[in-house]
């Protein structure tokens, strides 16, 4: 029997209406939306897991910071209550906050990626990836075996392959690689988080052969969590003295704010680099704002100012993640393959193995995310082929991903132990009938990020 997790550490006081419509409704409304669940109306979705980015419920400090916020164009006070948060959190000589995380990615490789180049990491998400491939680089995907057999127990799956780094830098050739990545926790990998010991020698041998390192921050507090619960030496640090310790490693770090900051928009970039940090600040000026700000209202910069803090909340953590257990418990008792062991953000169903009768170029996930609105109005998304098939540069020869994923993003402090159940409950009922289920096949996609505005018809 799946045990209950921890009560939340906090108190509902504000709540928002949410209603589950009728199946008739629910066909028409995935039709119209050309049966991609991103195109859905939010008002047509009972239970909505598509992302965990910015869906999140702010505190009442957050909220209380708001009515604080600066709305000076330059070197307004919230800028300056964020920059202390940065300084005493990620211990970079030089930040920028941007609208969001993509942003950051699309200034850094501005910046440092020139056409032909490779960026490698453990497993680069959606926007990196191609904000990376739209300058014209090519991204490679570095992890370690473990990541790709779903049933296995690692406990940091999102580890890079040192054999593998060091093997594709030889390759590639120094100068080809303007900077290094890895991404905590992987989040295209399961959510899987990298160990202490791995970002520490990831670090070194970047910085062996000269090349910057970066990491991807998104969720950088629970990876930190996982980091005290899973490595040996860390059980008695704080999870705000272990992301001290994880970025002391690095050269700089992107993030979408939107995540572990638990604010509604916003991201950062941040580097040491002088030289660089110019070109970031021009680069931002240009298409975000001016420094100070960097598309952001003043009060956004306060929100992320206290909730990079919250983010870290020790009590905070253990509830998020005993959430995402529990969710990953009840689904196991029916028998639903999932990446293992849960990650910290969200539950990855493995839909290559739940429809294996629908091959990669038919998109099993987005057939399961699909299905999954038909049944219970419930939103998530698919993280296979649709989302990361892609043509090889050199041969033109179609590419798939080695795992057809869907992802239930959990947001944070937003759903309650009831609709986790109603989730499993509506997810069992797919799964005895998913030898019943077709794929699907695109009508529109563009070729970047296509997953996002894609449209797609039944298979008969």
């Amino acid at each position: 029997m799946t045990p209950n997790y921890p009560p939340e550490p906090f108190r509902i006081k504000v709540v928002e209406p949410i209603r589950l419509i009728p199946p008739a409704e629910r066909i028409k409304a995935i039709q119209t939306a050309g049966y991609n669940p991103f195109s859905l109306k939010a008002e047509d979705i009972f239970i909505d897991l598509l992302t965990d980015s910015g869906t999140g419920a702010m505190s009442q400090h957050q909220w209380a910071a708001i009515m604080e916020g600066d709305e000076s164009y330059a070197g307004a006070r919230s800028y300056f209550r964020l920059k202390d948060a940065v300084d005493d959190i990620f211990g970079f000589k030089h930040f920028v906050p941007t609208h969001q995380g993509r942003a950051a990615e699309n200034i850094l490789s501005a910046v440092l990626v020139k056409p032909g180049c490779s960026v490698p990491s453990n497993m680069h998400f959606d926007t990196t990836d191609a904000n990376i491939r739209a300058r014209g680089g090519r991204p490679a995907n570095l992890v370690i075996d473990e990541a790709f057999d779903p049933a296995n127990p690692h406990p940091f799956k999102g580890n890079m392959d040192l054999a593998k780094l060091k093997a594709f830098i030889e390759q590639i050739g120094v100068k080809n690689i303007p900077f290094g990545m890895i991404t905590v926790t992987n989040n295209a990998g399961g959510g899987q988080p990298v160990s202490m010991e791995n970002i520490k020698a990831v670090a070194a041998l970047y910085h062996a052969y000269g090349i910057p390192f970066y990491i991807d921050a998104a969720r950088y507090a629970e990876n930190a969590y996982f980091i005290k619960l899973r490595e040996p030496g860390f059980a008695d640090k704080t999870p705000i003295e272990i992301a001290r310790e994880m970025f002391s490693y690095a050269d700089g770090f992107c993030m979408s704010a939107k995540k572990d900051a638990i604010v509604n928009i916003g991201g950062l970039l941040a580097l040491n680099d002088e030289t660089a940090f110019r070109q970031v600040s021009n680069e931002l000026i240009l298409r975000e704002g001016f420094v100070s700000y960097g598309g952001l209202a003043g009060r956004d910069l306060d929100a992320m100012a206290v909730g990079l803090y919250e983010g870290l909340d020790e009590d905070y953590l253990a509830y998020r993640l005993s959430q995402t257990a529990y969710l990953a418990g009840l689904l196991r008792e029916q028998g639903i393959g999932l990446i293992e062991p849960p990650g910290g953000h969200a539950i990855y169903i493995d839909a290559g193995s739940l429809l294996p009768h629908i091959p990669h170029g038919e998109f099993p996930g987005q057939t399961l995310a699909v299905e999954m609105y038909l049944e219970g109005a419930i939103r998530a998304c698919e993280i296979g082929s649709v989302m990361f098939a892609h043509p090889d540069p050199d041969t033109g020869e179609m590419i798939f991903p080695r795992l057809e994923l869907v992802r239930l993003a959990i947001p944070r402090r937003v759903y309650t132990q009831s609709h986790l159940n109603y989730l499993a409950e509506t997810i069992g009922k797919i799964a005895r009938r998913a030898d019943q289920l077709r794929g699907y096949k695109f009508t529109y996609a563009p070729e970047l990020l296509r997953h996002f505005t894609a449209r797609f018809e039944p298979l008969k």
